[in-house]
């Protein structure tokens, strides 16, 4: 097992250190053992950039009166969902700002719809802290997984982060109870948000140790326009990709995606070195033109070209020119 002090010197490391070559290198075959050289495909549909927090780094916190507010309806996340299922995809990820309501008025019957309709699919949510009984009634519509990063694990970064009326203490107790409730888990940080220290990384993965989740997702810090942190530096790429290695080596049936953020940084090459470097999973945007535009959690977000199911059959020859293959399996976590 690969210690606290061995990530250090790795998070440490000079870019081109054999160590980091060997890091990568040692991720990938592991990913390979696993997975083989699939990369499991989800379609997200943003269902809604309305969110009742004002967490600092976020371009849709409440208190941005720049963004242009929506919520899609019923028709429009059930068409999303009906061209990536002829498209061939086998999981959709419904995801949108913290808002109980319309999570419980609106989305709580589409869940069931998408379940009644497409039995065979995947349902992943993320939508935030809900209160447990929304949760449960999730499951009970048929959602199988969830999405809830859990940002920082230490409490004094946590705050700085977030609001006061939020807390890492109730994140966690809300990850706990997502497990409880039998949904396949998924957790994580933003690599290089403002006040990140390599001692507050280890937290998190001692944290996600402890938690074993079933998905991890981790991605560079980007600044949004109309924010507290709208000057900060923006995260590391390189330190994500390694980071993102380490992961593979501690959780190696973990579904770890090649997030949009990091495409936004580096473009295409971006997603490729995270499939490299221990990924296997990629998330196109199935949702509507409208929201694809108005949801922006930060500057510069990708939401079209190779990002949008629309060029699925362009993905699928990137992937098959670098040696990946593009499943349209569902892509559970299975602890065998």
């Amino acid at each position: 097992m690969i210690s606290n002090k061995d990530i250090e010197g790795l998070l440490r490391a000079d870019a081109v250190s054999q160590d980091i070559i060997q890091l990568r290198s040692e991720a990938r075959s592991l990913t390979d053992r696993f997975f083989g050289r699939r990369v499991f495909i989800r379609g997200l549909v943003e269902v809604s950039n309305i969110c009742q927090n004002d967490c600092l780094y976020c371009g849709i916190r409440k208190s941005n009166i720049e963004v242009v507010r929506y919520k899609l309806n019923r028709d429009e996340i059930l068409e999303s969902c009906r061209r990536a299922y002829e498209a061939g995809v086998r999981t959709f990820v419904l995801q949108g700002g913290e808002n109980p309501i319309y999570a419980e008025k609106v989305l709580l019957p589409i869940v069931e719809d998408i379940r009644r309709m497409y039995g065979e699919a995947a349902i992943t949510l993320s939508l935030g802290e809900l209160p447990t009984e929304l949760y449960a009634a999730l499951r009970e519509a048929g959602a199988d997984r969830y999405l809830l990063r859990h940002e920082s694990y230490n409490q004094e970064h946590y705050a700085s982060l977030h609001p006061s009326n939020m807390s890492r203490n109730h994140r966690i107790s809300c990850l706990l109870e997502l497990k409880r409730l039998g949904y396949q888990v998924g957790t994580g940080i933003m690599v290089g948000s403002p006040g990140q220290t390599i001692g507050n990384i280890l937290e998190d993965i001692d944290f996600m140790r402890s938690f074993n989740p079933e998905m991890i997702g981790i991605g560079p810090f980007i600044p949004a326009h109309s924010t507290p942190f709208s000057k900060e530096p923006a995260g590391s790429v390189e330190r994500t990709l390694r980071l993102l290695s380490i992961l593979r080596l501690l959780f190696p049936k973990a579904n770890l995606p090649a997030t949009t953020a990091v495409a936004t940084l580096e473009r295409v090459d971006g997603r490729l070195e995270a499939l490299r470097s221990g990924a296997n999973v990629v998330m196109p945007n199935i949702s509507p033109i409208k929201a694809r535009k108005a949801y922006r959690l930060y500057n510069n977000k990708v939401a079209s070209g190779l990002e949008a199911i629309e060029q699925i059959d362009e993905l699928r020859k990137l992937f098959t020119d670098n040696d990946f293959e593009l499943s349209l399996e569902r892509g559970d976590y299975y602890d065998k």
